[in-house]
């Protein structure tokens, strides 16, 4: 029971067991006639100096004369800390007046290699006494720092980085080296075969699953099939090195600034892990030929009169579900993977004249309201249907159907700058397919001009974020490299939009299974075969040289040709800072060098790498305007109570997932936000969880572009504080990590 001077409600009930009873309410006041209250912080941090109070309190109805003394040992071994405290008075008297309070205050500093602190304050007047005793742990202010430059390499050839803080690690007295990890992998199109699909059972048996899990699994078969080194290196993943199979998450959680344990992200990581390990079942030729069969009997049993797909079976028919549908047997029939069923044939009949009269009902539609024809009057479903049909030009359109299509033809040809970038790629290959070779050729002109070139992501458009079906990140790369490929089999440009699909991959988990699948398949049947390279990259880090094709001490994981080595101690030298990468085969390959060490939390300097954060505090005081924020300088004086803005800024040049985040405090800071929960900001949600020394946000998905965010704290203790550092990490990818420098922050006069 807190010893406040509060007066409770104490209720009892009480029964028997023929049920008869009995209630007791009664008043306490939990109070003595001395008090102690002292305000301990939830920890100490080595270095600190706080002024360490408490309050003592007389209501024994006469002032008192009271001598409080305040005892310090180390809570492990029991030895006194005063002296090495620094606590100068162990005993302090003051006269206290009835029905008062006084405060009694200590100087304190915090020593090293202490790592928990009990402190006993006993408070004596009179008759009278009271005391109260508690551990508090002590915080190193020493702190294991993770810093990564990341290595990309496009293609064949050399680039070299410098990784400019370890370059410069000998200019500090205080840093000790932990250790250098290198990491690299010279083939990471393998990554894209690790999130080949095998989709099971659906949840929901609605059309669009029922065809997406036909459309995942049969593509994804193909593909295995038509790369025989697949299985082989499958093999070698599933029966010697099993960790290839493993989520990003679980991998490498000596680099991560948080066990994947402490994020909500377990179950992500599992899922991903079982993903993975389905792969074998691809290689089931008799079972794969089972499920087809059964799903595309269950897709003609849903299918209605009309030819139409309804979203559920027995549902009415679905304009958009049935193009979606006959979308994806196109693909399948582009591709070569053909199945001669005649029911399945003759489905896909009926559902090609569904659409044809639907296409034929919006032209009569326009016509019967005499709207005016040479304005634009197509949409999203008019340009998906040119597209779904331009897979069937072989089925002949009738008369009547053949005026609409050569309307929205028309109005495809005419308006096609007025669209998204999605609806440009359909438009054009739907042209393309259909004799029309110029007004393609200006679309896709059109489609690199706005494009993002860039070394590292390859080729890219600022729009692929998704809110629609029109506007999903991976579908639209995977048919603009269609469309490039398709239309000009530019080489060059193609391998760049496929560069962007691995990058995606680097630092997100696919988990949209026909996303999945277009994706694999755009990254390994067009453009460069990068399946076929085995040669693995060479890395140097100052005089030292890593050559997995020469060394048999590093151990590379088959297929993507993954490598990890480290170096510890004294073995690590600032000129290790400069890197260079060789490369003599074609393909991108990324990797790259943590760095970690540790140093004093007020002396670590900021870092960066494609993602940048910074800290800053501001007081928060009281105007004729309402509250306002001043950015708090070695000037400003901070007292207990004062309110403190903590403003984090983030930014990242591409999408991010599984990302946290941990703001360290200082023990003077006291935050008001104790609850953790789930928040929303900038359109986007994380989990804020707020511990005793830090605050942790994780970010589940975070979208290119710059972040803020800000939460108060209030001032609890004088003194001189480290407020540590922030720091930010991918935990999918970790060499994507940031930190912000070590702050230091003075309290009281």
């Amino acid at each position: 029971m807190p010893e406040s001077i509060t007066e409770w409600n104490f209720n009892a009930f009480a029964h028997t067991k023929d049920l008869k009873s009995g209630t007791l309410s009664e008043k306490v006041v939990t109070k003595k006639k001395l008090m102690v209250n002292s305000f301990a912080p939830r920890f100490f941090r080595e270095g600190d100096k706080i002024i360490f109070s408490t309050k003592v309190t007389n209501i024994s109805g006469s002032d008192l004369q009271v001598k409080t003394t305040l005892v310090l040992t180390d809570a492990l071994t029991g030895k006194d800390l005063n002296s090495v405290c620094g606590v100068s008075s162990v005993a302090l008297t003051k006269s206290i007046k009835k029905d008062k309070s006084e405060p009694f205050m200590w100087e304190i500093k915090i020593p090293e290699g202490v790592y928990a602190i009990t402190y006993r304050i006993v408070a004596q007047g009179g008759e009278h006494s009271d005391g109260e005793e508690m551990t508090i742990p002590v915080l190193s202010n020493r702190m294991l720092v993770t810093e990564s430059q990341p290595l990309h390499i496009k293609g064949k050839g050399e680039k070299k980085f410098t990784f400019e803080k370890l370059t410069r690690s000998g200019s500090s007295s205080t840093l000790a080296h932990h250790r250098v990890t290198l990491e690299f992998t010279s083939h990471p199109v393998w990554y894209a075969i690790q999130a080949l699909p095998y989709m099971m059972e659906f949840p929901y048996e609605c059309s669009e699953q029922t065809f997406n899990r036909l459309y995942a699994n049969t593509l994804a078969h193909h593909i295995v099939e038509s790369h025989p080194r697949i299985k082989n290196v499958f093999e070698i993943w599933s029966k010697q090195q099993p960790n290839a199979l493993l989520s990003n998450l679980e991998k490498n959680q000596e680099l991560k600034e948080v066990i994947l344990q402490e994020t909500p992200w377990v179950m992500d990581a599992k899922n991903e892990s079982e993903r993975k390990q389905r792969i074998a079942l691809l290689f089931d030729f008799n079972r794969m030929a089972n499920e087809k069969q059964r799903t595309v009997q269950k897709l003609i049993r849903m299918q209605s009169p009309n030819g139409g797909w309804p979203w559920f079976e027995g549902g009415p028919d679905n304009r958009f579900i049935t193009q979606y549908i006959v979308t994806g047997f196109g693909k399948l029939h582009k591709t070569g993977i053909t199945d001669n069923h005649h029911s399945l044939t003759s489905a896909l009949q009926k559902a090609i004249v569904y659409l044809d009269e639907r296409i034929l009902e919006d032209y009569q539609y326009l016509l019967r309201y005499k709207v005016d024809l040479t304005k634009k009057q197509i949409g999203y479903h008019q340009i998906q249907y040119l597209y779904a049909r331009s897979f069937f030009n072989h089925v002949e359109l009738n008369a009547r159907h053949k005026e609409a299509w050569k309307y929205y033809m028309q109005q495809a040809q005419t308006y096609w700058n007025t669209e998204s970038m999605f609806m440009k790629a359909m438009i054009a290959i739907s042209l393309h397919r259909n004799t029309d070779k110029s007004t393609p050729k200006l679309i896709l002109q059109s489609l690199k001009e706005n494009a993002i070139r860039h070394d590292e992501l390859g080729m890219y458009w600022k729009q692929n974020q998704a809110m629609y079906w029109y506007e999903a990140p991976i579908e639209m790369q995977a048919l603009m490299i269609e469309a490039f490929a398709e239309i000009e089999g530019d080489v060059s440009i193609v391998d760049d939009l496929k560069l962007w699909l691995l990058k995606n991959k680097q630092t997100n988990d696919w988990k949209t299974t026909k996303a999945t699948a277009d994706a694999c398949y755009a990254l390994l049947i067009n453009g460069s075969n990068w399946l076929t390279e085995t040669e693995l990259a060479v890395i140097e880090l100052g005089d030292i040289t890593v050559n997995p094709n020469q060394k048999t001490d590093i151990q590379q994981e088959s297929g993507t040709g993954y490598i990890k080595t480290s170096w510890s101690g004294k073995d690590i030298k600032p000129g290790m800072g400069h890197i260079t990468v060789k490369k003599n085969t074609e393909g991108p390959a990324w990797g790259a060098v943590y760095w970690q060490y540790f140093e004093n939390l007020d002396k670590i300097t900021s870092a960066s790498t494609q993602i940048k954060i910074s800290k800053k505090l501001f007081k928060q005081e009281h105007s004729d305007r309402g509250p306002v924020i001043k950015p708090v300088t070695d000037k400003t004086v901070l007292l207990p109570g004062d309110k403190i803005k903590v403003r984090i800024e983030l930014s990242t040049d591409r999408h991010l997932e599984y990302v946290h985040m941990k703001d360290m405090r200082a023990s003077a800071f006291e935050p008001e936000n104790v609850f953790s929960g789930y928040k929303w900001q900038d359109g986007f949600g994380y989990y804020e969880a707020t511990k005793d020394a830090a605050t942790h946000i994780f970010i589940e998905y975070l979208p290119r572009g710059t972040y803020v965010f800000e939460y108060p704290v209030r001032v609890t203790h004088e003194g001189i504080f480290s407020n540590g550092i922030t720091t930010l990490q991918c935990m999918y990818a970790p060499e994507f990590s940031s930190h912000s420098e070590g702050i230091l922050v003075k309290t009281g006069k």
